[in-house]
């Protein structure tokens, strides 16, 4: 044997032999000293007492297990609740078709868990939610011989609020008026109800804080809304972040239909005039507005940039024998204007025609469109105007009754502002508080939140403005307004090649120059005289609606500072 093995096996013996408890303590001369009695009993006490609560876990473990199996087998409606598993027989109806439903009528819906009162151990009930309809769904336990037991109204009241979920009942009339929900005289009285998905416990910002309003700057995050309530209200930022939550509440979803109607009435008006729909490049050669508020992107090895607007591809058009057309698309601004009305992307409504006389011609179609759109949000989307209200109270979009819109000059308004004590020159344009300023002044004087004002100083529009035939320093181009604010710019376009490329070369934009020259050549081949504008749906949206911040008109808003979610 070798001296390492010796020593090997030496060792495993001792460690063998080694008694357990606390270790021997070596006397002076290195040897090891055996425990003594006491530590060996104290040490053997240990021992047990370890095995004992092991033994105690152990039984209690048992005893839980066994109870839950008793419960589970003792649970008669264990097959009513729980999570959704396979396919579905029956059909969902649709809470705002509860109404039309008799007492006792059975019936099977899909919706959110809005909020969940628990009254007893046999009773709790639901407030479930579909659009912006609400209906009250109670669970009552009953015997053996009903379909709820203790155990599903102990599970109903753990759901999270905001799950989706199935639910099978009777519709009932209830003993008073549900006011909480919108469909206050019926309620359902669950028989079964099955999870589809399920929602967070808590999490960045619940629903009842996006149904209130937004903190105000310099309000603290989580301030109460009043005294009583508990519920936290939330800055826009927050509501923002979380804009899934938020799109949730009946306001979100009627600014949803409302500005979705905006565009549906757009293009039936345009149709029912002879316009056809065009689609346009959004990346192009070059800025399509001029200037340099364009975002620059990698294309290949050249650089291209996110379309300002449809305007050259419009105007192309023209040029092309399409007589009247629009286009509904993506527009993207690189401005870093950080204000309640500024987006670097939003949904453009474009449009283009052809005149025969005077771009006038122009002005009426695009007044008549104004007309058609307003009188259409009233008589199709009143309901969800009267939601909105609830939460962003203000006064109601004044129109002229007779339809009519008010035209006003550049040089009237400037008379206007003038009168009111601001000093202004009438060959700049104005700025955002002038507008608005403007905007009450009208409001007072002629009782309209709608105005449209023509000839513009020429030094303040695009190059492609066609001047005024009466003064050089003048243009024929417009806005349109809504309460103080321009939601439309919109102009006769140059469509002489020679004068066109006068005007690029005074304002510093090459007309040879990538993406333009195609642009400029068109007009070469002959293209008729024409007008258009390009309006902003997001402004028409939160100015008529009043809603104070464009944010709230956009479903994922981009400016500046944001670029998510």
């Amino acid at each position: 044997m070798s001296l390492e093995k010796g020593v090997v096996d030496m060792d495993l013996k001792s460690s063998e032999g080694a008694p357990s408890g606390p270790s021997p303590a070596a006397n002076a001369g290195g040897e090891a000293k055996e425990p003594s009695a006491s530590a060996l009993k104290k040490a053997a006490k240990a021992r047990e007492k370890e095995q004992k609560k092991a033994s105690k876990r152990r039984e209690q473990e048992e005893k839980q297990q066994q109870e839950q199996q008793n419960a589970a087998a003792a649970d008669f409606a264990k097959d009513n609740y729980g999570d959704l598993r396979g396919t579905r027989e029956k059909t969902a109806s649709d809470i705002i078709s509860m109404p039309a439903l008799a007492a006792n009528a059975a019936v099977t819906i899909q919706a959110r868990v809005q909020n969940i009162r628990s009254q007893t151990a046999k009773l709790c009930f639901l407030l479930l939610r579909e659009g912006f309809s609400t209906i009250q769904a109670v669970v009552a336990a009953g015997d053996e011989t009903s379909s709820v037991s203790r155990q599903m109204v102990k599970w109903v009241a753990s759901l999270n609020a905001e799950s989706i979920v199935e639910v099978s009942g009777m519709v009932q009339e209830p003993k008073d008026p549900v006011n909480s929900a919108t469909i206050s005289g019926l309620e359902i009285h669950v028989q079964k109800i099955y999870v589809i998905a399920s929602s967070v416990s808590q999490g960045p910002m619940q629903l009842e804080s996006a149904l209130l309003p937004e903190l105000k700057e310099g309000e603290e995050e989580d301030a109460q809304d009043s005294k009583t309530s508990k519920t936290p209200r939330v800055s826009l930022k927050t509501r923002l972040d979380n804009r899934v939550v938020d799109l949730r509440t009946p306001t979100n979803a009627a600014i949803t239909r409302i500005k979705s109607g905006v565009s549906e009435l757009f293009q039936e008006y345009l149709r029912q005039n002879g316009f056809a729909q065009i689609f346009t490049p959004k990346l192009i050669a070059a800025a399509s507005e001029g200037g340099s508020n364009v975002f620059a992107v990698s294309y290949f090895e050249r650089v291209a940039y996110l379309a300002q607007s449809p305007q050259l591809y419009k105007q192309m058009a023209i040029g092309g024998d399409c007589g009247r057309v629009y286009e509904i698309g993506p527009v993207f601004r690189a401005e870093n204007s950080n204000t309640h009305r500024h987006l670097t992307e939003f949904v453009g409504l474009d449009l283009e025609m052809t005149f025969k006389v005077h771009y006038h011609e122009v002005l009426d179609v695009l007044e008549g469109l104004f007309v058609f759109i307003f009188n259409g949000l009233k008589e199709r989307y009143a309901k969800e105007i009267e939601i909105v209200r609830r939460q962003y109270p203000v006064e109601e979009f004044k129109v002229p009754e007779d339809g009519k819109m008010l035209r006003i000059t550049f040089a009237e308004g400037i008379r206007m502002l003038r009168e009111a004590g601001e000093e202004l020159d009438e060959h700049e344009d104005l700025s955002t508080p002038h507008e608005r300023q403007l905007g009450r002044l009208v409001r007072e004087k002629y009782d309209t939140d709608f105005f449209i004002m023509d000839q513009f100083p020429l030094a303040v529009r695009p190059f492609y403005t066609m001047p005024s035939p009466h003064d050089p320093k003048l243009s024929n181009s417009y806005d349109f307004f809504m309460r103080g604010e321009e939601i439309m710019s919109g102009a006769q376009r140059v469509h002489q090649p020679a004068l066109l490329v006068d005007r690029m070369k005074a304002l510093g934009v090459n007309a040879e120059g990538d993406g333009l020259k195609d642009y400029v050549d068109s007009f070469r081949y002959g293209t008729p005289p024409h007008a258009g504008g390009g309006i902003g749906l997001e402004r028409v949206v939160f100015l008529y609606l009043g809603l104070g911040n464009i944010r709230k008109a956009s479903m994922f808003p981009r400016d500046p500072q944001r670029l998510r979610p």
